[in-house]
Protein backbone atom coordinates (compact mmCIF):
# COMPACT_ATOMS: atom_id res chain seq x y z
CA UNK A 1 0.00 0.00 0.00
CA UNK A 2 1.39 3.37 -0.98
CA UNK A 3 1.71 6.02 1.69
CA UNK A 4 -0.42 9.15 1.54
CA UNK A 5 1.86 12.08 0.67
CA UNK A 6 2.40 14.42 3.58
CA UNK A 7 1.06 17.91 2.95
CA UNK A 8 3.71 20.45 2.11
CA UNK A 9 4.27 23.17 4.67
CA UNK A 10 3.17 26.47 3.18
CA UNK A 11 5.91 28.93 2.49
CA UNK A 12 5.12 32.55 3.36
CA UNK A 13 7.14 35.38 1.85
CA UNK A 14 9.42 37.04 4.36
CA UNK A 15 8.98 40.77 4.94
CA UNK A 16 11.72 42.91 3.48
CA UNK A 17 14.68 43.43 5.74
CA UNK A 18 15.08 46.99 6.94
CA UNK A 19 18.31 48.55 5.69
CA UNK A 20 20.75 49.85 8.24
CA UNK A 21 19.88 53.24 9.71
CA UNK A 22 21.47 56.21 8.05
CA UNK A 23 23.56 58.63 10.04
CA UNK A 24 22.01 62.02 10.66
CA UNK A 25 23.58 64.73 8.53
CA UNK A 26 25.45 67.43 10.41
CA UNK A 27 23.22 70.36 11.29
CA UNK A 28 24.31 73.94 10.71
CA UNK A 29 26.49 75.00 13.61
CA UNK A 30 24.99 77.68 15.83
CA UNK A 31 27.20 80.05 17.83
CA UNK A 32 28.51 78.41 21.02
CA UNK A 33 26.52 80.78 23.24
CA UNK A 34 23.28 79.72 21.57
CA UNK A 35 24.20 76.06 21.83
CA UNK A 36 24.82 76.44 25.55
CA UNK A 37 21.52 78.27 26.04
CA UNK A 38 19.60 75.62 24.10
CA UNK A 39 21.17 72.87 26.21
CA UNK A 40 20.06 74.77 29.31
CA UNK A 41 16.59 75.05 27.76
CA UNK A 42 16.56 71.29 27.20
CA UNK A 43 17.51 70.62 30.83
CA UNK A 44 14.65 72.90 31.87
CA UNK A 45 12.26 71.01 29.59
CA UNK A 46 13.31 67.74 31.24
CA UNK A 47 12.75 69.20 34.70
CA UNK A 48 9.30 70.44 33.71
CA UNK A 49 8.41 67.13 32.06
CA UNK A 50 9.31 65.27 35.25
CA UNK A 51 6.81 67.36 37.20
CA UNK A 52 4.10 67.03 34.56
CA UNK A 53 4.62 63.28 34.17
CA UNK A 54 3.92 62.76 37.87
CA UNK A 55 0.68 64.71 37.59
CA UNK A 56 -0.64 63.22 34.35
CA UNK A 57 0.34 59.64 35.17
CA UNK A 58 -1.42 59.82 38.53
CA UNK A 59 -4.55 61.16 36.84
CA UNK A 60 -4.35 58.49 34.15
CA UNK A 61 -3.91 55.66 36.65
CA UNK A 62 -6.77 56.86 38.86
CA UNK A 63 -9.11 57.76 36.01
CA UNK A 64 -10.63 60.45 38.24
CA UNK A 65 -11.23 63.23 35.75
CA UNK A 66 -14.16 64.74 33.92
CA UNK A 67 -14.16 65.21 30.17
CA UNK A 68 -15.39 68.37 28.49
CA UNK A 69 -15.88 68.99 24.78
CA UNK A 70 -14.22 72.08 23.31
CA UNK A 71 -15.64 74.22 20.51
CA UNK A 72 -13.68 72.19 17.95
CA UNK A 73 -15.39 69.04 19.31
CA UNK A 74 -12.16 67.64 20.77
CA UNK A 75 -12.04 66.45 24.40
CA UNK A 76 -10.22 68.16 27.25
CA UNK A 77 -9.79 67.05 30.87
CA UNK A 78 -8.68 68.70 34.10
CA UNK A 79 -5.38 66.89 33.60
CA UNK A 80 -4.78 68.79 30.33
CA UNK A 81 -5.45 72.11 32.02
CA UNK A 82 -3.49 71.34 35.18
CA UNK A 83 -0.51 70.14 33.16
CA UNK A 84 -0.45 73.29 31.05
CA UNK A 85 -0.65 75.45 34.18
CA UNK A 86 2.37 73.62 35.63
CA UNK A 87 4.37 74.07 32.43
CA UNK A 88 3.52 77.76 32.18
CA UNK A 89 4.30 78.37 35.84
CA UNK A 90 7.73 76.76 35.50
CA UNK A 91 8.50 78.62 32.28
CA UNK A 92 7.34 81.87 33.84
CA UNK A 93 9.84 81.45 36.67
CA UNK A 94 12.79 80.31 34.57
CA UNK A 95 12.17 82.01 31.21
CA UNK A 96 9.95 84.95 32.06
CA UNK A 97 10.86 86.92 28.95
CA UNK A 98 9.91 84.14 26.54
CA UNK A 99 6.55 83.80 24.81
CA UNK A 100 4.40 80.72 25.46
CA UNK A 101 1.86 79.18 23.07
CA UNK A 102 -0.21 76.25 24.31
CA UNK A 103 -3.29 74.26 23.42
CA UNK A 104 -5.51 75.12 26.36
CA UNK A 105 -4.65 78.73 27.31
CA UNK A 106 -4.05 82.00 25.42
CA UNK A 107 -0.60 82.86 24.08
CA UNK A 108 1.46 85.05 26.37
CA UNK A 109 4.42 87.32 25.66
CA UNK A 110 6.04 88.71 22.53
CA UNK A 111 9.51 87.34 21.94
CA UNK A 112 11.67 85.78 19.24
CA UNK A 113 11.82 82.81 21.62
CA UNK A 114 8.50 80.99 21.94
CA UNK A 115 7.80 77.83 23.89
CA UNK A 116 5.12 75.73 22.19
CA UNK A 117 3.41 73.17 24.41
CA UNK A 118 0.76 70.48 24.25
CA UNK A 119 0.11 69.28 27.80
CA UNK A 120 -1.43 65.98 26.65
CA UNK A 121 -1.09 65.02 23.02
CA UNK A 122 -3.50 62.12 22.52
CA UNK A 123 -6.25 63.18 24.93
CA UNK A 124 -8.70 60.76 23.29
CA UNK A 125 -6.36 57.91 24.18
CA UNK A 126 -5.88 59.34 27.67
CA UNK A 127 -9.60 59.37 28.46
CA UNK A 128 -10.11 55.82 27.16
CA UNK A 129 -7.21 54.34 29.11
CA UNK A 130 -4.92 53.87 26.09
CA UNK A 131 -1.32 54.60 27.17
CA UNK A 132 -0.29 56.33 23.93
CA UNK A 133 -0.27 59.99 25.00
CA UNK A 134 2.51 62.44 25.75
CA UNK A 135 3.47 65.91 26.87
CA UNK A 136 5.10 67.95 24.10
CA UNK A 137 7.48 70.82 24.91
CA UNK A 138 9.10 72.67 22.03
CA UNK A 139 11.09 75.88 21.64
CA UNK A 140 11.06 78.03 18.51
CA UNK A 141 13.72 80.72 18.22
CA UNK A 142 13.80 83.16 15.32
CA UNK A 143 11.40 80.94 13.38
CA UNK A 144 13.42 77.73 13.86
CA UNK A 145 12.48 74.73 16.02
CA UNK A 146 15.59 74.39 18.19
CA UNK A 147 14.50 72.26 21.16
CA UNK A 148 11.98 69.44 21.32
CA UNK A 149 10.97 67.05 24.09
CA UNK A 150 8.27 64.38 23.99
CA UNK A 151 7.50 62.57 27.24
CA UNK A 152 5.15 59.56 27.35
CA UNK A 153 5.14 58.35 30.97
CA UNK A 154 2.55 55.61 30.46
CA UNK A 155 4.87 54.08 27.87
CA UNK A 156 7.95 54.72 30.00
CA UNK A 157 9.50 56.59 27.08
CA UNK A 158 10.96 60.03 26.39
CA UNK A 159 12.54 61.56 23.28
CA UNK A 160 14.41 64.85 22.89
CA UNK A 161 16.65 66.89 20.63
CA UNK A 162 18.53 70.17 20.44
CA UNK A 163 19.45 71.75 17.12
CA UNK A 164 22.92 70.52 16.21
CA UNK A 165 23.04 68.05 19.11
CA UNK A 166 21.34 64.96 17.71
CA UNK A 167 18.12 63.22 18.73
CA UNK A 168 17.96 60.91 21.72
CA UNK A 169 15.67 58.62 23.68
CA UNK A 170 15.84 57.15 27.16
CA UNK A 171 14.50 57.50 30.66
CA UNK A 172 16.99 60.27 31.46
CA UNK A 173 19.82 62.30 29.98
CA UNK A 174 22.34 59.93 31.54
CA UNK A 175 20.82 56.76 30.07
CA UNK A 176 20.09 57.76 26.50
CA UNK A 177 20.74 56.31 23.06
CA UNK A 178 21.05 58.31 19.88
CA UNK A 179 18.32 58.06 17.26
CA UNK A 180 18.73 57.60 13.52
CA UNK A 181 16.11 57.23 10.79
CA UNK A 182 15.96 54.17 8.55
CA UNK A 183 17.71 53.65 5.24
CA UNK A 184 14.62 52.41 3.37
CA UNK A 185 14.59 54.06 -0.06
CA UNK A 186 11.68 52.31 -1.81
CA UNK A 187 7.97 52.55 -0.95
CA UNK A 188 7.53 48.83 -1.60
CA UNK A 189 9.73 48.22 1.45
CA UNK A 190 8.44 51.13 3.53
CA UNK A 191 6.36 51.20 6.69
CA UNK A 192 3.99 54.16 7.08
CA UNK A 193 1.99 55.45 10.04
CA UNK A 194 -0.96 57.84 10.31
CA UNK A 195 -3.77 58.66 12.76
CA UNK A 196 -7.05 58.28 10.88
CA UNK A 197 -8.49 58.57 7.37
CA UNK A 198 -11.38 60.91 8.17
CA UNK A 199 -9.22 64.04 8.06
CA UNK A 200 -7.88 63.09 4.65
CA UNK A 201 -11.44 62.83 3.34
CA UNK A 202 -12.41 66.17 4.89
CA UNK A 203 -9.44 67.92 3.26
CA UNK A 204 -10.12 66.33 -0.15
CA UNK A 205 -6.83 64.42 -0.11
CA UNK A 206 -8.07 60.90 0.59
CA UNK A 207 -7.36 59.60 -2.91
CA UNK A 208 -3.71 60.62 -2.75
CA UNK A 209 -3.35 59.22 0.77
CA UNK A 210 -4.84 55.87 -0.21
CA UNK A 211 -2.54 55.74 -3.23
CA UNK A 212 0.47 56.31 -0.99
CA UNK A 213 -0.71 53.69 1.50
CA UNK A 214 -1.24 51.12 -1.24
CA UNK A 215 2.28 51.76 -2.52
CA UNK A 216 3.83 51.03 0.89
CA UNK A 217 4.81 47.62 2.18
CA UNK A 218 3.01 48.18 5.50
CA UNK A 219 0.69 50.77 7.03
CA UNK A 220 -0.46 51.13 10.63
CA UNK A 221 -2.33 53.85 12.50
CA UNK A 222 0.02 54.32 15.45
CA UNK A 223 -1.20 57.89 15.65
CA UNK A 224 -0.36 61.25 17.20
CA UNK A 225 3.22 61.88 18.41
CA UNK A 226 3.97 58.14 18.33
CA UNK A 227 4.06 58.02 14.52
CA UNK A 228 6.77 60.68 14.38
CA UNK A 229 8.90 59.25 17.16
CA UNK A 230 8.86 55.90 15.34
CA UNK A 231 10.14 57.69 12.23
CA UNK A 232 12.98 59.18 14.29
CA UNK A 233 13.78 55.73 15.71
CA UNK A 234 13.93 54.15 12.25
CA UNK A 235 11.06 51.77 13.08
CA UNK A 236 8.72 53.56 10.65
CA UNK A 237 9.76 55.29 7.43
CA UNK A 238 6.88 57.73 6.82
CA UNK A 239 4.20 59.55 8.81
CA UNK A 240 1.62 62.07 7.62
CA UNK A 241 -1.35 64.05 8.93
CA UNK A 242 -3.70 66.35 6.97
CA UNK A 243 -4.63 68.74 9.82
CA UNK A 244 -2.43 69.70 12.76
CA UNK A 245 -1.82 72.72 14.96
CA UNK A 246 1.56 74.26 15.75
CA UNK A 247 1.45 72.86 19.29
CA UNK A 248 0.98 69.35 17.81
CA UNK A 249 4.21 69.60 15.82
CA UNK A 250 6.79 72.02 17.24
CA UNK A 251 8.33 69.54 19.69
CA UNK A 252 8.41 66.77 17.07
CA UNK A 253 10.39 68.64 14.43
CA UNK A 254 13.82 68.71 16.15
CA UNK A 255 13.57 65.03 17.08
CA UNK A 256 12.79 63.95 13.51
CA UNK A 257 15.27 66.25 11.78
CA UNK A 258 18.14 65.67 14.23
CA UNK A 259 17.67 61.93 13.63
CA UNK A 260 18.30 62.56 9.94
CA UNK A 261 14.70 62.87 8.78
CA UNK A 262 12.66 65.56 7.07
CA UNK A 263 9.57 67.28 8.46
CA UNK A 264 7.46 69.46 6.15
CA UNK A 265 3.92 70.43 5.34
CA UNK A 266 2.04 68.63 2.56
CA UNK A 267 3.22 71.45 0.30
CA UNK A 268 6.85 70.81 1.19
CA UNK A 269 7.31 73.80 3.52
CA UNK A 270 9.94 72.89 6.14
CA UNK A 271 8.90 72.89 9.78
CA UNK A 272 5.58 72.90 11.63
CA UNK A 273 4.01 76.01 10.13
CA UNK A 274 1.84 74.64 7.30
CA UNK A 275 -1.10 73.22 9.26
CA UNK A 276 -0.30 69.61 8.34
CA UNK A 277 2.70 67.31 8.29
CA UNK A 278 4.77 64.77 6.43
CA UNK A 279 7.75 63.25 8.24
CA UNK A 280 10.11 60.77 6.68
CA UNK A 281 13.57 59.27 6.69
CA UNK A 282 14.42 61.90 4.01
CA UNK A 283 14.90 59.24 1.30
CA UNK A 284 11.14 58.79 0.75
CA UNK A 285 10.03 62.35 1.30
CA UNK A 286 9.72 63.63 -2.24
CA UNK A 287 7.85 60.59 -3.52
CA UNK A 288 5.46 60.81 -0.55
CA UNK A 289 4.78 64.48 -1.27
CA UNK A 290 4.16 63.60 -4.92
CA UNK A 291 1.52 61.02 -3.98
CA UNK A 292 -0.20 63.33 -1.51
CA UNK A 293 -0.34 66.32 -3.86
CA UNK A 294 -0.88 64.57 -7.19
CA UNK A 295 -4.55 63.75 -6.71
CA UNK A 296 -7.42 65.51 -4.98
CA UNK A 297 -10.88 64.08 -4.38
Amino acid sequence: MSETPRPQRPVFPEPPAAPSPVAAPPAPTAPPAKQRRWRDDLHLAHTIANKVDSLTQARFDAGNFTVETKSDLTPVTEADKEAEHVIREQLGRARGRDSVLGEELPTTGHSSRQWVIDPIDGTKNFVRGVPVWATLIGLIEDGQCVVGLVSAPALGRRWWAVSGGGAWTGRSLSSARRLSVSGVDDLTRASMSYSSLSGWAQTKRLRGMLGLMQSCWRTRAYGDFWSYMLVAEGAVDLAAEPELELYDMAALVPVVTEAGGRFTSLDGEPGPFGGNAVASNSLLHDVALHHLSAETD
